[in-house]
């Protein structure tokens, strides 16, 4: 069975290194503040200008007037900052956050990721996530590996309007872990109850499996 979308966002926050500050996208992304250890110093940057974002609040802690960039509900962690969109942005255009966390529609294997668009079809626009791919020192991607069809969602070349060009670092999906390197993808991990070799082929990108390729883990 493939991950589960929280299995995903638990996986990610293997990403997540101490001191970082991270900006988490809507969807599997906005998971990972979950499963960050309570003994690590992160601080989680939403572009509507929040900075210490905490985790989803209990039901006694909802705030209606405190929410992330998709309009959920959050908590905001002690010495949480609040300030207007315009200093959002220049502190993701300026280099200051560390990883971002995008969910996709499709991802190449060149890096290039299209998550904000889909001709003739209503989907919530592109949000800060052009800033983000160009802004932020690290991109990783939160995604479903197949569509509803079972066609692969990692692809030779985009097919939906980019959002950035070769600017994704690393992909996490409900199969596998995916380097994005110049010699092309490179499958690190996969799913415990898949195969590398069925990864290989549920991706219509070329994909190299790793020597010392592994079954994820979780902690």
């Amino acid at each position: 069975m493939p991950l589960t979308r929280d299995q995903i966002a638990q996986r990610i926050a293997q990403e997540v290194e101490d001191g970082f500050t991270v900006n988490l996208g809507i969807g599997i992304p906005t998971l990972v503040a979950n499963h960050i250890p309570k003994n690590m110093s992160v601080m989680f940057q939403s572009e509507n200008g929040l900075l210490g974002m905490g985790p989803f609040p209990r039901e006694n802690e909802i705030d209606a007037d405190l929410i992330n960039a998709g309009k959920q509900t959050v908590t905001a962690v002690k010495g949480a900052s609040f300030f207007s969109s315009a200093d959002s942005f220049a502190m993701i255009r300026g280099g200051h956050i560390d990883l971002t966390v995008l969910g996709a529609m499709e991802v190449d294997e060149d890096g290039s990721i299209a998550n904000w668009m889909v001709p003739g079809k209503m989907v919530k626009g592109m949000g800060g996530a052009m800033d983000l791919v160009a802004g932020a020192r690290r991109v990783v991607v939160a995604m479903q590996h197949i569509d509803k069809s079972g066609q692969s969602k990692v692809l030779k070349t985009c097919s939906l309007p980019l959002t950035g060009l070769r600017c994704v670092s690393k992909i996490v999906s409900d199969f596998a872990v995916i380097d994005v390197t110049k010699e092309g993808l490179i499958l690190r991990e996969f799913a415990p109850d898949l195969s590398p070799e069925l990864v290989k082929k549920s991706t219509e990108a070329r994909l190299t499996i790793a020597s010392d390729v592994k079954p994820m883990r979780f902690n």
